[in-house]
């Protein structure tokens, strides 16, 4: 049985304080969930006071974003090992955000994989299809392209640190949300195609979340679907009361 993860990915929002706020209020409103991980996705600048304020709680911290290489001239980059020395566990790696107005590459997105996970962060592995690919029927084409692509060298037990997020890009941000049907259908190819490329045990042992515009009035209907197994929460993430909601109906 796949336990439910929520993750809630902040974004560019929140200064200093705000951030700290989140943090302990939804540190107190879920101190009593332990069927769910949980785990909040701050921007980089806030991640250290953010995991301060939830080290005493059973919410994990992710980052946003990380570079493949250890160490040296990348201006502007974050490692690995200074994330986890943040109090970082997990790390959003390929958000559409950053393939499609960073640029960022399904070559790049591999080489940023392998070095979480050869690190021990757990990557947050997100992929999902254009608005003009879904209405060309190319759904599955483009979400496959991409987990081969991601996953490109990574072996049967590297593989089990993954949790794959699946974010058609028409629904991020919109308001529009993929129909549970619709989320099922992707989410069932996901595993199919895992059970391919690696085997039918590690394909069942992986979680696939959902993204795109998931609040409270769909978690339910979402998360009972087989093949979904929770969620990446973008703009209700950010608000105690929301992510609450959506945990604890998770619960």
């Amino acid at each position: 049985m796949r336990k439910p993860f929520i993750a809630g990915n902040w974004k560019m929002n929140m200064n200093s304080a705000t951030a700290v706020a989140l943090a302990a209020g939804l540190a107190k409103e879920l101190e009593d969930v332990d069927t769910v991980d949980i785990a909040v996705c701050p921007p980089s600048v806030y991640l250290q006071s953010v995991a301060a304020a939830l080290s005493a709680s059973n919410i994990a911290v992710g980052a946003q974003n990380v570079y493949f290489e250890g160490n040296g001239a990348f201006t502007g980059e974050i490692s690995c090992d200074m994330l986890k020395d943040t109090g970082c566990s997990y790390v959003i790696i390929g958000h559409s955000e950053r393939r499609h107005v960073i640029g960022e590459t399904d070559e790049l997105i591999n080489k940023k994989i392998a070095a979480a996970i050869n690190s021990g962060l757990l990557p947050i592995f997100c992929i999902g299809e254009l608005l003009e690919e879904r209405q060309a029927g190319k759904t599955n084409d483009v979400v496959a392209d991409q987990v081969k692509k991601g996953l490109a060298g990574l072996c049967e037990e590297r593989i089990q640190a993954i949790t794959i997020a699946y974010e058609p890009v028409w629904a991020i941000g919109t308001g529009l949300t993929a129909t549970p049907d619709q989320a099922q259908q992707v989410h069932g190819m996901i595993r199919g195609l895992l059970s391919e490329l690696y085997n039918e045990d590690i394909a069942e042992r992986i979680r696939i979340q959902y993204g795109g515009s998931a609040k409270p009035d769909n978690t339910s209907e979402l998360m009972a679907q087989p093949d979904v197994d929770g969620l990446l929460v973008g703009g209700a993430s950010l608000k105690v009361e929301d992510f609450s909601v959506m945990v604890k109906a998770v619960a």
